[in-house]
């Protein structure tokens, strides 16, 4: 059995030894990956040591886009006749615009709720919290796969749908939440809408706020807003549709989250490239997910850039983390007069200001180079054309260049219940 103290050595062989298990499992059904492996020319007798990983061909979600377009409306990434599977998820969205549909066997969702288990006491979760979850349910997996991991975990879980914001507010204070799931970006919400409605959340019983679905919770002014206003410690947690839960916070680590490496083989790679990158560097996150047999992705090329721990575990154990949870997007870089950043560096600059309660960022692509702008909306009570100029004067301090900051009108931005869309990109021909 693979543990957070399982010594690295082991924790390799015993991955390669269910990756091996995996792919016996899945080749013969899995027209996806049979031709995959076939036109690489590999089998699973053909892994005998953990390096030899690299041999496998990596699957980037582009080939899956194209695989679903290809063969309506699931592809043939799928290791088992369709009617093995008993639930359907999908993504937020591709860079075409189009979600990736994602399905799942009953075995497959086990594994799935297994990587919440396996998060659960990490975060100091346990049978005698009340979980609330303050969103409508949809396709999108999250909190569908955390819902049932928890009720499953013996506690009490608390759903939030068909209600307003405020009514979510009353309904968690009446039932006495301990521990609260939402997007960083929702959490500030209902924050400011608890304010507004004179709801004490700082003095609910509420003791942990879990966020996920954007990188804000382990942006230090971000992570310290939703901190105060919810007298609550927050815990960030990331996953993907399409990969499942993959990491997650612990109590003794702020700031940083543990890859689940009992469930995946993790590799850091020069972002775009296929060379290994040390720890403390910046590099991209491919994932294999090992117990999600009926729909399973090997090497899957994420996007996510990371960077692994240097520091020694405070706990000791053997497990990698992830320092500053997951920095940005290789596709969400902006480039801005000779300027590279990530959206995450505005926001560590955005939500150091309690007077801005939303923002937007523009990029205009129509020039010969791009233009940014920043909209922030003022908090009840606060002068918009003071607030937008606080903002841009320390986002010219620290980035070094000058940028457009307006201020929009109180209650003009969209506010978001699940991952936040603040970027607006404008391209030529728009």
């Amino acid at each position: 059995m693979i543990t957070p103290a399982t010594p690295p050595a082991d924790l390799r062989d015993a991955q390669l030894d269910r990756l091996r298990q995996l792919l016996a499992e899945v080749l013969p059904g899995n027209r996806f990956y049979a031709g995959k492996m076939a036109a690489a020319g590999i089998s699973p007798a053909d892994l005998r040591s953990p390096d030899d990983l690299a041999l496998l061909p990596f699957t980037c979600k582009a080939e899956l886009a194209a695989d679903q377009a290809a063969h309506p409306p699931y592809g043939t990434a799928l290791s088992f006749p369709l009617d093995r599977y008993s639930r359907l998820h999908q993504t937020s969205g591709t860079s075409t615009g189009r979600p990736l549909r994602w399905l799942d066997t009953p075995e497959s969702w086990e594994s799935v709720l297994n990587c919440w288990r396996v998060s659960f006491p990490f975060m100091g979760l346990t049978p005698q919290d009340r979980v609330f979850f303050p969103f409508s349910f949809g396709p999108f997996i999250g909190f569908w796969s955390a819902f049932e991991a928890a009720s499953r975990y013996g506690a009490l879980v608390i759903p939030g749908g068909g209600m307003t914001s405020t009514a979510r507010l009353r309904f968690l204070v009446e039932h006495e939440a301990t521990v609260v799931f939402a997007t960083p970006t929702y959490a500030l919400h209902l924050a400011e809408l608890a304010a507004r409605e004179r709801i004490d959340l700082a003095g609910s019983s509420v003791r942990a706020v879990v966020v996920a679905g954007e990188p804000g919770g382990t942006i230090p002014a971000t992570r310290r807003r939703i901190e105060e206003v919810w007298g609550a410690r927050l815990f960030d947690h990331y996953g993907m549709t399409e990969v499942g839960p993959v990491a997650v916070e612990a109590v003794d680590t702020p700031g940083q989250m543990y890859l689940l490496e009992s469930e995946y083989i993790a590799e850091v790679l020069a972002p775009g490239g296929d060379e290994p990158i040390p720890a403390g560097e910046f590099g991209e996150l491919v994932l294999t997910n090992l117990g999600r047999v009926g729909s399973p992705l090997i090497r899957y090329r994420t996007g996510d850039l990371v960077q692994l721990a240097t520091d020694p575990d405070p706990a000791g154990r053997t497990w990698r983390r992830l320092s500053g949870g997951v920095l940005g997007r290789a596709d969400d870089m902006i480039h801005v007069r000779g300027n590279n950043l990530y959206p995450a560096a505005i926001e560590a600059i955005v939500r150091r200001f309690p007077e801005v309660a939303e923002y937007r960022i523009h990029v205009d692509h129509t020039g010969p180079l791009a233009d940014l702008r920043i909209e922030v909306e003022p908090a009840d009570g606060c002068d918009g054309p003071g607030v937008a100029e606080v903002v841009s004067r320390a986002v010219r301090d620290e980035l070094l260049f000058r940028v457009e900051v307006a201020a929009a009108p109180p209650g003009t931005l969209p506010r978001f219940e699940m991952k936040a869309r603040r970027i607006v990109r404008i391209q030529s021909g728009q």
